[in-house]
């Protein structure tokens, strides 16, 4: 049986994958989260709840016992410091997967118009941080996934493609519900898309920006 990892569990798109691997899986999930209050645990029988920062060193140690898999959908300007502290704690207790969720643009791989727009609104220290933490974990000897999402919808629908860190991006939106399940996908077979950087996108959503702007 599999054990993962959760850390901010209580994000949308971790409450999907939760979701999808409850319901398609064996995997027992701990969920790990700054306030243990924000989660709604869906199944007690297979889900534990640890309250910690990420950059609580000590804390995520204890977490990380008996973990496989860890997945990170994690925020906040100091998304580099967390980066650093998660690897820095998975090299010490040995556990080698990680997957993680970025943001799209991080390597300016986003054309045309949309990537210009993309810049205007993710300049000023989101594009660069989230960068710097991609970098954090392409250094280091984990076995890494990033994913880089497009703009975020909440359409109920499972619909994306992926591409790979130096093709140029496609597409502009893609719902929540995709990424949980592709975050789901990659637990169930680990050893899929190893040291990858994954642009995900809904198909034939191209554009100047998402449809909803």
């Amino acid at each position: 049986m599999t054990n993962v990892l959760v850390l901010g569990a209580a994000g949308h798109i971790a409450k999907f994958a939760r979701q999808d691997l409850l319901d398609n899986s064996d995997v027992k999930i701990t969920d790990y989260l700054r306030r243990a209050n924000r989660l709604q645990v869906i199944n007690a029988d297979r889900e534990s709840v640890i309250e910690g920062d990420t950059t609580d060193q000590p804390t995520l140690e204890k977490a990380l016992k008996n973990i496989d898999i860890v997945y990170a959908n994690l925020a906040g300007s100091n998304i580099e410091q967390q980066a650093k502290s998660i690897v820095a704690t998975m090299d010490k207790q040995q556990v080698k997967r990680l997957i993680w969720i970025s943001t799209l643009g991080i390597y300016d791989e986003v054309p045309g118009e949309f990537g210009k727009w993309n810049h205007s609104m993710l300049d000023g220290g989101y594009l660069q941080t989230y960068g710097a933490a991609a970098k954090v974990l392409e250094t280091s000897d984990l076995d890494y996934t990033i994913i880089r999402p497009a703009w975020l919808s909440n359409n109920d629908e499972v619909d994306y493609e992926l591409t790979q860190k130096g093709e140029p991006f496609k597409g502009t939106e893609v719902s929540r519900k995709s990424i949980g399940v592709l975050v789901s996908r990659l637990i169930q077979k680990p050893t899929t898309e190893i040291k990858s950087s994954l642009g995900v996108n809904k198909p034939n959503t191209d554009g100047n920006k998402p449809a909803w702007y």
